[in-house]
């Protein structure tokens, strides 16, 4: 098949699903972006950029974009020539948490529920991710004063499920690297308030005033202001921090994962969790919250053991994983393997499936 793939937001894990599949997918697909910012304008003006940008869309068998297209407007503004489309949610503008100071503009919902509507197929990228998508939709709809549309919920989910995003790692033949002591600390998140920096280093300062000795390496990418936070914890940490921000090299940053001992999470938001994912595959013991996606992605008999209830219970574990490393090498390596099933060289088959069931 000839697929048009359309992403306003090239960047983050929008540009790693795109780039993933595209690499592995037996069809002919090509890429259409935008950069990486002013996500609501993408959102507002994302549609009639690409519309006038675009030509021969006829000769497309389907087009697959993500959640960051306004696909009504995109769909009347090029007519019936417009292919069966696919959507795939990164995120939805239904239940995203809002940056403090920030009131939420109820359109950028509306942008994603009509968008929904209007595509052949659409796909969340967790199951956690469709369930609180649905959750949300019906109350929602009930702020209008009047004339709700009541059919909406029934007619997005019956065209709706869920793909597990691919991860640009190798399937098999990888082997971490041996523990090397102090063990070293990972941060590979985005450095913005949704991933809840602050809970995270005050873990850490607890744990270090209570003897443990480890590195920090504070990957992630940062594309507004970086939160106060780092700045303090510059000064914090200033003998334990060994990387201080984001590596544009994908080699570096893997080899940093590569060195890791363990990657924490303390997340507000997370659909899916593709940076820990990563670092899980490459060899970090992972520290997550019992919430969000994360019991979905991590193996069930693995939750008791790396997936905390609260602070205390956090900095508890992290104490734990720091001091007494002995005994956990083999339980790395099997975490390790146990990620290599979210693969591209394994998802982008289903991928192609996908894409091919949408085009009818």
């Amino acid at each position: 098949m000839r697929v048009l793939f359309i992403e306003p937001f090239f960047g983050g894990s929008h540009r790693d699903f795109a780039e993933g599949w595209i690499a592995l997918s037996k069809h002919e697909v090509d890429l259409v972006t935008l950069p990486a910012r002013f996500w609501k304008w993408r959102m507002r003006g994302a549609a009639p950029f690409f519309a006038g940008k675009i030509r021969d869309i006829d000769r497309y068998d389907v087009l697959v974009t993500s959640d960051m297209l306004d696909l009504a407007a995109f769909k009347a503004l090029v007519g019936p020539a417009c292919p069966p489309a696919l959507v795939y949610f990164h995120e939805n503008q239904l239940t995203y948490p809002l940056a403090p100071g920030e009131t939420m503009d109820y359109q950028f919902g509306f942008t994603n529920i009509t968008t929904a509507l209007c595509a052949d197929r659409v796909l969340f990228n967790s199951r956690t991710h469709f369930s609180s998508f649905f959750e949300q939709l019906t109350p929602f709809l009930n702020m209008m004063p009047d004339c709700r549309p009541k059919w909406v919920p029934d007619k997005i989910r019956g065209k709706s499920s869920v793909f597990h995003p691919g991860c640009s790692f190798p399937a098999a033949g990888l082997t971490p690297a041996p523990f090397s002591s102090p063990p070293l600390v990972v941060w590979n998140h985005r450095w913005e308030f949704d991933k809840n920096p602050e809970v995270f280093f005050r873990a850490l300062e607890v744990v270090k005033s209570r003897g443990a000795a480890f590195r920090l390496a504070l990957l992630g990418e940062s594309r507004t202001r970086v939160p106060d936070v780092f700045d303090r914890a510059k000064e914090i940490f200033e003998n334990e921090i060994i990387q201080y921000g984001y590596v544009e090299s994908k080699d570096e940053y893997l080899d940093w994962l590569r060195r890791g001992w363990v990657v924490v999470s303390t997340a507000l938001q997370e659909n899916f969790g593709i940076s820990v994912v990563e670092a899980v595959r490459f060899g970090c013991l992972p520290l997550l919250p019992d919430r969000l996606s994360y019991p979905e992605i991590l193996p069930r008999e693995l939750h008791a053991k790396f997936l905390y209830r609260d602070f205390e219970d956090l900095v508890s574990r992290l104490m734990e994983i720091l001091i007494n490393p002995s005994g956990l090498e083999s339980v790395r390596l099997d975490l390790a393997a146990s990620m290599a099933s979210y693969a591209w060289e394994n998802r982008a088959p289903e991928m192609d499936r996908e894409a091919a069931a949408a085009a009818g």
